[in-house]
Order: structure tokens, then sequence, then C-alpha cells
């Protein structure tokens, strides 16, 4: 947690709709980033985004997520 204020990088944080304590201590974690960020809660899904078209989602989001920074840095 101490070193996130450090990260300098465009950060996405993923976490599952039904994963509580994740998601408590992602929205920790992105608190402390100064660096772009984002943060997704995807509706219905667990930890382990085993749910019929979570992983569908999750893929989305990070698809657009390093077009979005990839592109924009080259």
């Amino acid at each position: 947690m101490d070193a996130l204020p450090l990260v300098v990088a465009p950060t996405l944080l993923i976490v599952g709709g039904e994963d509580h304590a994740v998601i408590q201590m992602n929205r920790q974690a992105f608190a402390r980033l100064s660096a772009p960020k984002e943060m997704k809660i995807v509706p219905g899904a667990s930890h382990l985004f085993e749910e019929a078209g979570t992983l569908e989602v999750v893929s989305g989001l990070a698809r657009d997520w390093f077009q979005r920074y990839l592109e924009s840095a080259s």
C-alpha cells in the first residue's frame, strides 16, 4: 500500500461484484493511486470470474483500457 502513490503507469482495477472483501481492498488501493486510474466492478462476478459471460466482460474492459493507453503511448 505504501508504494501505490509512486505508481505512474495508468492502472485498471477489475473486481467481481460479489467479491466484497476484494472490492474493499481495491477501493483502498484506488484511493492511494495517483496515476490515471479506473476501477470497474463486474456485476454478478465472483473472485475468479467463473460465472457465465464474466470473463468476456473482463477481457473487453482490459482490451479497451490497453487500446486507450497503449495507442496514446506510441
